[in-house]
């Protein structure tokens, strides 16, 4: 085989490999995305109750699950757009039902029951859930 030949069959030889590299790579960055969700703690609607316990401390690029569940002591409803917008929400479970939104700028119970979200923090931030009555809970993504 002559010298050029060989240059070429390198050349060939090392595209493939960094094609294959690439690849994996990817491969294994998505791997996170499909494991097991963090749960976190539930988010309570009550007349003049906290929403939750704590603040919420979240990591970008990480799958969370949350439950918002409301007592039925009043119509109420979470709001949040700011934080909302910077996930990207995989589904909304409401009585068996799932929904695929685009965006979400808040979720309005009229009585009792319960919303269960699941999402990815995209942008790292400082941020607040609200309800009407209640103090803001606090939202930290790194």
């Amino acid at each position: 085989m002559n010298l050029r030949l060989k240059r070429r069959w390198i050349i060939i030889l090392s595209a493939l490999v960094a094609c294959v590299a690439v690849v994996a790579g990817s491969a294994h960055a998505q791997s996170g995305l499909v494991g097991k969700a963090v749960k976190l703690p539930p988010i309570l609607l009550s007349s003049g109750m906290p929403l939750a316990d704590a603040p919420l401390e979240l990591k970008a690029g990480v799958y969370y699950e949350i439950i918002i569940v409301s007592d039925g002591s009043a119509e109420m409803a979470i709001s949040g757009a700011e934080f909302f917008r910077n996930l990207w929400i995989d589904e909304i479970v409401i009585n068996d039902i799932e929904i695929r939104p685009i965006g979400l700028d808040s979720i309005e119970f009229d009585d009792e029951g319960e919303a269960e979200i699941g999402f990815i923090a995209i942008k790292p931030g400082r941020f607040e859930l609200r309800a009407p009555g209640t103090e803001p809970l606090l939202v930290t993504v790194q």
